[in-house]
């Protein structure tokens, strides 16, 4: 027989570890106890080995609050940003100025879904998700919070460029979670086959 191992970050994910990460994926919420029912794996070793892949950084557990119309209802529209910033800009330089930025921590939190420091042609770039109840909403905050303080941090001059998409439906997080196709009650639908959930 084959071993089915995963090499992820330079280190090997062994059988029972897999199956610990896909019984996790399928319901983070999952006791020691329910996943070594599910998995056959004794109890203390998924103790074991889920806290060490979670001290290696390996496994992280997110919520995630659904605030569109399918949820509470809050959120009506999102839209992806692509700031492009000045040639010249370090990208140290620009992780050191995102650290330093208290609305980082405060005001960017209710408006900024989701960001991602990227390059584009040879220059540092922002990609943000922002969201709002209407889309009139997310270009004010747009113009009157995050670029002042992207200014205020970076130089009166820092942005090259903004390119703007409107968001519709989201269909996949994470590799796993399709909100449209495999979500029930929170979680994995119990008759989502093993199979194609996405490890490595």
């Amino acid at each position: 027989m084959v071993k089915d191992i995963c090499i992820l970050r330079g280190r090997t994910i062994d059988e029972q570890e897999k199956l610990i990460i896909k019984a996790l994926i399928r319901n983070p919420r999952s006791s020691d106890n329910q996943i070594s029912k599910a998995t056959r794996v004794p109890v203390r070793t998924v103790y074991r080995k889920r806290k060490k892949l979670e001290e290696e950084g390996i496994i992280h557990y997110y919520l995630n609050v659904n605030l569109d119309k399918s949820g509470i209802g809050k959120i009506n529209a999102r839209h992806l940003y692509l700031i492009k910033f000045k040639l010249g800009l370090p990208y140290t330089q620009f992780i050191r100025e995102i650290n330093e930025e208290n609305n980082v921590r405060t005001v960017f939190t209710e408006h900024i879904y989701q960001s991602f420091l990227a390059e584009v042609d040879g220059r540092v770039a922002l990609v943000m998700i922002l969201e709002g109840e209407r889309d009139e909403d997310i270009v004010e905050n747009f113009n009157k919070i995050i670029v002042p303080s992207l200014k205020k941090n970076h130089g009166p001059d820092s942005i090259e460029d903004v390119q703007t998409i409107r968001l519709s439906d989201p269909i996949r997080f994470f590799h796993n979670y399709m909100p449209m196709l495999n979500i029930k009650n929170g979680r994995i639908r119990d008759d989502w086959r093993d199979e194609l959930l996405f490890i490595t």
